[in-house]
């Protein structure tokens, strides 16, 4: 029989707890349900009382003995965070571009002349499902080291049907075996592949004629993004592809107005996208558009950093009243990292996010970005026991101390992975 964990004496909990439905929107976003000298009761991997440890010990004065202690005297418990858009499932590497674009040269023009996402493309066909795994299970083992319990995952280095499955498959095969939850997302409309050049509609239809119809089948995939883009797709291209993919159950996502503004943001809310990404060049009409529709912002502030680029505009985007969440955008080009406590940290600074903004980004509206807020993302009773102990004892504490990894232990469905 698998003892109760009872973490008891937390000198902040942030359960994350509110009665908003939905992603969180303005003030709620500063909403964190903060408990101090906190308690969890936790058995068969879900929540079962949140409450101060005097609460939890009254509620389970029979049974305190079978628990399994943890004492968490002078640490902050938060939900285990979720990256909402990673491109975590890649062969080979880019580390020469880095080199490139230090020296002067921009990141579409490597693209243009057969880097960036194609070079990727190349590695990523040449590399086996194995070498696949292998590359995947280290990254989300760098992920679990850094409290993220969820991480969405987006094929979209293949851009043909042999390679974007097996991406596909390579993820759904690690859902099964590795603790952290993997969410999939068919990107076969990363970019026009170098042999189609010319004959973008021609890529199109083999995308949705051909792609489609087999990741629908196979069902390895929840969500579609396309990377409507300058020079990439154009929203006209991107709307027929988001529209292809709602045909077979694929919720749509967007990377938008990432280098220019392109309309990115407003076709976001015209097709009904949970959420759009990126968002660096989004216009005031796009912000408010996607205001009014709910669609969640998905930024990427260390891309941003490491682009050398200006970051979204986060504050105006909250106090416009559209949710945010905030991700690592983990890819070989732009942002090869694992640290969302990192990116935390880069809300803020970067943003000019709230601590409080920055973690309800991390974790109930990245949640609500990947369809998952009514399992996780606040430790409610009822909800997964995703839970993350940091070396911090506050939530201004862990997003001020930034670049550090506090995490001191990570809880999986009730299963202590890190710690």
């Amino acid at each position: 029989m698998v003892k109760p964990i009872w973490i008891k004496n937390i000198h902040q909990l942030a359960t994350l707890a509110s009665k908003e439905e939905g992603p969180r929107s303005k003030s709620a976003m500063s909403e964190l349900g903060l408990i101090e000298d906190g308690s969890l009761w936790i058995e068969d991997g879900i929540i079962q009382a949140v409450g101060s440890t005097k609460e939890i010990e009254a509620q389970y004065a029979t049974r305190l003995q079978e628990a399994e202690i943890v004492d968490a005297t002078g640490h902050l418990v938060t939900p285990g965070l979720i990256d909402p858009h990673t491109h975590v499932a890649y062969g080979g590497s880019r580390e020469r571009e880095f080199e490139m674009r230090l020296e002067g040269v921009p990141y579409m023009d490597i693209m243009n002349a057969g880097g960036g996402i194609h070079a990727t493309t190349r590695m990523t066909r040449e590399s086996t499902e194995e070498e696949l795994i292998n590359q995947t299970t280290k990254r989300l083992d760098s992920f679990l080291q850094h409290g993220v319990t969820t991480v969405e995952g987006k094929s979209g280095y293949g851009m043909n049907l042999e390679t974007e499955l097996k991406q596909l498959r390579v993820m759904k095969l690690l859902q099964d075996v590795h603790p952290i939850d993997l969410v999939p997302t068919f990107m076969g409309a990363h970019a026009v592949p170098p042999d189609y050049k010319g004959k973008e509609e021609e890529f199109i239809d083999h995308l949705i004629n051909d792609m489609l119809p087999v990741v629908a089948d196979e069902k390895l995939a929840e969500f579609n993004d396309v990377f409507c883009e300058k020079d990439v797709f154009t929203p006209e291209q991107s709307e027929r592809i988001l529209e292809a993919g709602k045909k077979y159950g694929l919720i749509p996502k967007i990377h938008a107005d990432e280098i220019v503004p392109y309309g990115g943001a407003e076709l976001a809310s015209k097709v009904g996208a949970i959420s759009a990404e990126h968002l660096l060049k989004a216009s005031d009409e796009g912000i408010k558009a996607m205001a009014e529709s709910g669609t969640i912002a998905c930024l990427l502030p260390a891309t941003a950093l490491y682009l050398r680029e200006e970051a979204a505009n986060g504050r105006k985007m909250i106090d416009e009243g559209v949710a945010v969440a905030i991700s690592t955008d983990c890819n070989p080009g732009s942002s090869p990292t694992t640290s969302m406590p990192l990116v935390m940290n880069l809300a803020c600074i970067s943003m000019r996010m709230t601590p409080a903004e920055a973690l309800t980004a991390a974790t109930y509206n990245a949640a609500c970005a990947v369809n998952r807020q009514d399992r996780i993302g606040s430790l409610e009773v009822g909800k997964q026991a995703d839970v993350v102990l940091w070396n911090v004892k506050s939530y201004q504490e862990l997003q001020y101390l930034f670049g550090v990894n506090h995490t001191k232990a990570v809880w999986k469905k009730g299963v202590k992975v890190v710690g």
